[in-house]
């Protein structure tokens, strides 16, 4: 499997690195792709979601937390540097089949790491009954695009204040509250998250892919859909 680089360290906007999923997905003929990112404090919700029922947004208008919608179902995730997306781009149209190896791709890193983990019907990854890596899925023609929020670490009260999941939500599923339901990474390892990430790519990838300044500006058109009002608010 590829590494897909892009010629810069800078950090984008979470805008961009959806664009860049969808763009190697569209362009890049290579079977398998991966990468990883780290984005300043956002949240990003599902296609289907209604933005005001799952993002406290004059919390994040306050606390400087943007707020993007994906192209893939599931629900509402807050991201920041202490925490890592994953990325992954691969051939053909099973869902099952790739969802499945894309998790336990991710449970061989952990298994690496010493830390014992197991995935969920809905592909979550659990250490013990708490979720430390959840992940969605969306289709193009003949490409699958996973995507994963690894929690390593994060600012807990913007990821309790940022999000919020309905009282009904949480009851169906038998919880008081988000901390509840999720972990962090670094309370089973001694790894620090650039050792994390170094491990994940030694263990997953074959060598990279450089993308050049003229596919990276190609990318930041496409990140412009993201951006567009009527996508983000699903004004009709």
């Amino acid at each position: 499997m590829k590494y897909i680089a892009i010629p810069t360290n800078e950090t984008r906007q979470l805008s961009f690195y959806l664009a860049m999923e969808e763009y190697v997905a569209r362009h890049i003929s290579e079977p398998d792709c991966f990468f990883m990112w780290q984005v300043e404090p956002s949240v990003i919700f599902g296609r289907n979601q209604v933005l005001e029922n799952e993002v406290n947004v004059a919390y994040c208008r306050q606390n400087h937390i943007k707020m993007y919608r994906r192209k893939s179902g599931g629900g509402c995730v807050y991201a920041d540097m202490d925490n890592l997306m994953l990325s992954y781009v691969s051939d053909g149209h099973q869902v099952g089949f790739t969802f499945n190896k894309f998790v336990q791709m991710i449970m061989l890193v952990l298994r690496k790491m010493g830390v014992e983990a197991t995935s969920t019907t809905h592909n979550d990854i659990m250490i013990g009954d708490r979720k430390v890596c959840g992940t969605a899925f969306y289709q193009l023609p003949g490409r699958s695009i996973v995507h994963s929020t690894m929690l390593y670490d994060t600012n807990m009260q913007h990821m309790l204040n940022a999000i919020t999941p309905s009282a009904e939500k949480l009851e169906k599923k038998g919880i008081q509250s988000v901390r509840q339901r999720i972990t962090l990474l670094k309370d089973y390892t001694s790894l620090s998250l650039p050792e994390v990430k170094a491990l994940i790519r030694e263990t997953l990838c074959e060598g990279e892919l450089r993308l050049t300044p003229e596919q990276v500006t190609e990318i930041e058109t496409l990140e412009q859909s993201y951006l567009k009002q009527e996508f983000i608010h699903l004004i009709q």
